[in-house]
């Protein structure tokens, strides 16, 4: 039996019970080659923090989100959707305080996650025509809840195969910026007026065939505004992407659109301060975080990133990520010590939209697949701006001539040591100061220089030990 939706204040077109507490552990399957397997898991953070006493829940809601949005009424449509076809959605609105020169800048952000629909060892067509039609569902309700800007998950016309390093079949998911997937999403964009960030795996036949992560920006009218490659690539774990695509060569573009100018920090960028940084130089309003991570490894730091970005840069973000265990026909190892497995481990969604002052939407399910809509105001960003000063304060200067230098070879810290303990820069020797104490723990263990053996001659076809 599929899961009931759940569906967050519903208008009274349709009757949905709104749940409350919702504490569930789903049975979420997975594919492995040609058979389903299960694992348990629980919905969502927020479904624990409902388990407080009800006049906690407020309290403990504002501390960890900050200044929440208010939940926004669903239309029937997209409600109707989401029961017909198991998906979640929600809807919030963050409040801004109105100006008197300005107009309300309201834009309509949202985020899909979905997790795979057809076994791994399905053909490729078959697994990416699956992809596209569940998609196509979550973006109708997207639509019908007036949502002006979408984001997909990294990579979702695709199982994020990148954990094996097999190159085939997973390479043959790869496609031109105008490929199939680009010109699916095309008419959906011109039907709804939206614009839709596709994160794909790209091969640029242009420059020999040559693979990136990337995503293509889709204007409102079906149009190709752009694209961005992923600037940092992950060398950890499981996530063997080095393998296929090095780090992009785009720089950090926003994208002007007649809802925003936004930019997009694709997954392992969000580990990466610079990075944001450069998106909010370069004038962004919205920056969007498509992602794929696994609980394993990056969940306690999910849900604070990207807010620490919208923070310290006066942005509004989004954070996506994909849903369930994709597992493999082939086993494979990451040269982490870890016995051969199968899948990479549970891609925990929990997609969510922040504030450029903090304040944080509940994240979707941990479990189910949804789509996220928050109503935002644009001109909330410079109203942050002016209250906190950041950018006045920043000093990038400061920051420029120590960062020129770092990345030269001949960097030394700007270290100043007690004048009672001898001390040298990592590469630098130590001096031989009678007087002064070494500090702990400054220099790694070196490895000592072995001794080279006597040389060795021969004379006569006889083996000789030269000894001089």
């Amino acid at each position: 039996m599929l899961a009931k939706p759940r569906i967050w204040f519903v208008d009274a077109q349709i009757e949905v019970t709104f749940e409350r507490i919702c504490l569930r552990v789903s049975r979420i399957p997975h594919t492995h080659g040609d058979f389903m397997a299960t694992k348990s898991e629980i919905d969502s953070l927020e479904s624990l923090l409902r388990k407080l006493p009800e006049e906690d829940q407020a309290e403990a809601f504002r501390i960890l989100y900050g200044n929440m949005p208010q939940p926004m009424p669903i239309p029937a449509t997209a409600a109707a959707l989401a029961g017909e076809h198991d998906f979640d959605v929600a809807a919030y609105r963050f409040s801004v305080t109105p100006e008197q020169r300005r107009a309300p800048r309201i834009v309509r952000v949202g985020v899909i996650q979905t997790q795979i629909v057809e076994s791994t060892s399905a053909p490729i067509e078959t697994q990416f025509q699956a992809l596209c039609a569940r998609t196509e569902k979550l973006i109708h309700a997207a639509g019908a809840m007036g949502c002006n800007v979408l984001c997909l998950q990294e990579a979702w016309t695709m199982p994020f195969a990148f954990c094996t390093r097999e190159k085939q079949p997973w390479l043959e998911f790869a496609e031109p910026v105008d490929g199939p997937s680009t010109r699916f999403l095309s008419e959906l964009a011109r039907r709804y007026n939206m614009v839709i960030v596709s994160p794909i795996l790209e091969r640029d036949e242009t420059h020999g065939g040559t693979i990136h992560n990337t995503a293509v920006v889709i204007g409102n009218r079906g149009n190709i505004i752009g694209k961005h490659r992923k600037n940092h690539i992950p060398r950890v774990g499981d996530f063997n992407e080095s393998t296929y695509y090095m780090e992009g060569d785009t720089g950090h573009p926003v994208f002007a659109t007649p809802f925003g100018k936004i930019g997009i920090n694709i997954c392992y960028g969000r580990h990466h301060p610079l990075n944001w940084l450069m998106f909010g130089l370069n004038g962004a309003e919205i920056v969007f975080n498509p992602s794929a991570t696994v609980g394993a490894l990056s969940e306690p730091l999910w849900g604070v990133e990207a807010r620490c970005a919208s923070i310290a840069n006066n942005y509004f973000t989004a954070g996506i990520n994909r849903l369930g265990t994709e597992s493999f026909p082939n086993e494979f190892t990451s040269g982490d010590g870890q016995p051969a497995h199968s899948d990479f481990g549970h891609f925990y969604g929990s997609s969510y939209v922040t504030a450029p002052d903090g304040g944080r939407t509940p994240g979707l399910s941990r479990t189910r697949d949804g789509v996220l809509v928050s109503e935002i105001d644009l001109n909330q960003c410079r109203q942050v701006k002016d209250k906190w000063g950041f950018q006045m304060t920043q000093r990038l200067s400061e920051y420029a001539d120590l960062l020129k230098g770092a990345a030269s070879p001949g960097f030394v810290p700007q270290v100043i040591a007690d004048n009672g303990i001898e001390f040298a820069p990592a590469g630098h020797q130590l001096g031989s100061g009678s007087n002064a104490q070494h500090l702990q723990h400054s220099q790694p263990t070196r490895l000592s220089a072995p001794v080279p053996s006597a040389q060795l001659t021969y004379s006569n076809g006889e083996k000789e030990t030269d000894n001089s």
